[in-house]
């Protein structure tokens, strides 16, 4: 076994680590919009603080033994792997940047909140903000171009065309993602009530 192939392991394990994530953050963001109680709301964010350190972790560990295997086996400067290595760079600051904050808002309308009940208006802005969706399903979309890089190693142009497409279809599912709107209990009651009306 050499040390490249451990690095390699190493490397793809960060990629794995980096999705989970990503996909813990988007399963919490569609429970969220759907949620309509402020103690779903908080289970939701608990479940979203464990995925910050797997995300933080596995972007290092992909980040470093990237340029391991970049610097020992091949060069900096082929094609697919300056393509990767700058959409990594800029993604993941960027998304931090624009997701930290919008968090911070739903935590801090949380404390003023109830224990428990129906959702306040503020706390809903928050939760609905665009943003939220579009960077999380756009940082998804992105990371799958990065792993398509890495098995096919297209040329600089391949390169730079799978990961607009990526982008594209990131932002695409964003904006289906942020129309998503929670029921109102009210009308689910209303249905209840119709249900049980046609029964008697």
């Amino acid at each position: 076994m050499s040390i490249y192939s451990i690095i390699l392991f190493v490397h793809v394990i960060g990629a794995i680590g980096y999705f989970l994530g990503i996909g813990t953050q988007l399963f919490d963001l569609v429970g969220l919009r759907r949620a309509q109680r402020v103690e779903q709301v908080r289970a939701l964010i608990q479940l979203n603080d464990l995925s910050g350190p797997v995300s933080g972790i596995s972007v290092l560990l992909l980040l470093a033994a990237g340029l391991y295997l970049a610097i020992t086996a091949w060069s900096l400067l082929t094609s697919w792997i300056l393509v990767a290595l700058i959409s990594l760079i800029l993604m993941v600051p960027t998304s931090a940047a624009l997701i930290a904050p919008r968090r911070s808002a739903i935590v801090k309308q949380l404390a003023r909140e109830a224990p428990d009940g129906e959702l306040s208006r503020a706390l809903e802005r928050h939760i609905d903000d665009p943003v939220l969706a579009t960077v999380c399903t756009t940082v998804a979309a992105l990371l799958l171009g990065l792993v398509f890089l890495m098995t096919t190693k297209p040329n600089l142009v391949g390169s730079l065309i799978v990961m607009v497409v990526a982008l594209l279809l990131g932002l695409a599912a964003g904006v289906l993602v942020s129309r998503m709107r929670r029921a109102p209990e009210r009308g689910m009651g209303d249905q209840k009530a119709q249900d049980q009306e046609a029964i008697g």
